[in-house]
């Protein structure tokens, strides 16, 4: 995994025998496990584990996501998913995502986070700390 100066964080990853359909291609609902994985990773690379705010109570849930399909990965292929924030709101985050496999893009899509407390899902705002430090990539 790395994260470049862009803000670009990137996750390698392998195409296993679970992630596909009888033909050996990715089923669609896994990129968005990948996509998932890359956000969670992004995550622990600033210091926050899952849960991010324990001691809050608040947690982030996915409230809008958008996947357009270009190419098929296939059955033990390497490929990497990317995860950047290219929007912050008061309570959100949207990450511009991808899956890419070398220099070909097979998935991109757009995820938007909202952050809400556990008790009752009101939308919070984002710490201060964690704005910073998104915002210095």
């Amino acid at each position: 995994m790395t994260l470049p100066q862009s803000g670009e964080f990137s996750l390698p990853m392998r195409v296993y025998i679970e992630d596909t359909d009888a033909g050996g291609i990715v089923y669609y609902v896994n990129y968005l496990k990948y996509f998932e994985r890359a956000r969670t990773e992004y995550m622990r690379s600033l210091g926050y584990e899952k849960p991010a705010f324990p001691d809050e109570s608040l947690m982030f849930v996915v409230s809008n996501a958008s996947v357009s399909y270009r190419s098929p990965a296939r059955l033990d292929e390497s490929i990497r998913a990317t995860a950047c924030v290219t929007q912050m709101g008061g309570a959100t985050l949207t990450f511009s995502q991808t899956v890419m496999r070398g220099t070909t893009c097979l998935v991109e899509g757009q995820v938007t986070l909202a952050l809400v407390s556990n008790e009752h899902g009101n939308p919070r705002r984002i710490p201060a700390a964690m704005r910073q430090k998104i915002e210095g990539l």
